[in-house]
């Protein structure tokens, strides 16, 4: 049994709005399976494919209050291609953000709602990933969180050192999946999340035990009314479990 990333969850006060930046962002298509809820893939995607991690926007009232855990590194090919971008952003209702980030190659944004990104220098290893050449978590021990999620799900661990860690699919496609050490502590739910899902036939219930044998925890919310299963990694990051499909 395993599972594989397959989306990012993003909560939002204006979900529809913030779909828009997105969207127009990674040249993606917008959906909705209902109110307060934006869906946004590539335009003819079929879901779920490694291709593509997609993102499933949520509305929610709380505002964002401090930086993000979990953050998208949007891949470049080009020095001007990458100051095109930026410029486009910027046109699109993006910011320059510092989060301390000091003189780097790359641009840190944040977009209309406040949500950290980087749009990177080029970089051969992000020539194949797609508009995301990764999705970033910070956290405090690279090599633990490694061991989790390499275990959680069938993605292939690429490198790991005690300041990173980094994943990709199994099959080799798609963004990266990176575990970068910071020095602040989670303090709030995270506004960002990423869910997995396991494989067509496998159990739903036997997966979350076999999460939580690994590590994973209880975050202590109400979950009566919702279909999937929310935990968390051993850091105390929030991820949702979902129905296989």
């Amino acid at each position: 049994m395993a599972t594989r990333l397959v989306q990012i969850n993003m909560k939002a006060r204006d979900d529809s709005a913030l779909g828009r930046f997105w969207a127009e962002a990674l040249g993606w298509g917008v959906d909705s399976e209902g109110p307060g809820v934006t869906n946004l893939e590539p335009v003819g995607f079929a879901y779920p494919d490694p291709v593509a991690v997609c993102i499933d926007i949520i509305a929610r009232p709380e505002p964002k209050t401090v930086k993000n855990r979990v953050h998208l590194d949007l891949a470049t090919t080009s020095a001007a291609q990458q100051a095109d971008l930026v410029a486009r952003l910027k046109d699109l209702g993006a910011t320059l953000a510092d989060v301390g980030q000091g003189d780097v190659p790359w641009t840190v944004m944040a977009d209309p709602e406040g949500n950290e990104f980087c749009v990177l220098e080029p970089r051969p290893i992000y020539r194949d990933t797609g508009p995301i050449a990764a999705v970033v978590v910070d956290c405090i021990d690279p090599r633990g969180m490694a061991r989790f999620w390499g275990q959680a799900m069938d993605w292939k661990l690429h490198e790991v050192t005690d300041d990173n860690a980094t994943m990709r699919s199994a099959q080799g496609v798609g963004p990266y999946l990176e575990f970068i050490r910071t020095p602040d502590t989670k303090s709030v739910w995270n506004r960002v999340h990423l869910d997995v899902c396991p494989y067509p036939g496998d159990d739903l219930e036997a997966e979350e035990a076999r999460l939580r044998g690994l590590g994973a925890t209880d975050p202590g919310i109400d979950q009566s009314a919702i279909s999937w299963t929310v935990l968390a990694d051993p850091e105390g990051n929030e991820f949702c479990l979902l129905t296989p499909r």
